[in-house]
């Protein structure tokens, strides 16, 4: 629903650990974003998530998204990834 075509999403970060490096990935994904001629990014967060890399770098946190499997009866599919609700971070560019 919200691949509206001006909206990016940022499906994974991923760290060796270094210190601020999700902030400095998550405002080069903005950037990148915003080059490419979008108007706002997305990401999601587990609830047990604290989103400090987010909030740091001014992402707004717009509420509770979602959640469950996408296994239907016409298109099994196995569920490989956390299936409970998530939380919808945003950044407009």
């Amino acid at each position: 629903m919200l691949d509206d075509g001006w909206t990016a999403e940022v499906i994974r970060v991923a760290t060796d650990g270094t210190r601020n490096a999700s902030s400095f990935l998550y405002t080069k994904a903005k950037r990148a974003a915003q080059a490419m001629g979008y108007i706002k990014v997305i990401t999601y967060t587990l609830p047990e998530e604290s989103g400090a890399s987010l909030r740091a770098v001014a992402w707004t946190r717009l509420g509770v998204a979602g959640g469950g499997s996408w296994h239907r009866a016409s298109r099994p599919r196995l569920d490989h990834t956390p299936m409970q609700e998530k939380i919808l971070w945003e950044a407009l560019c």
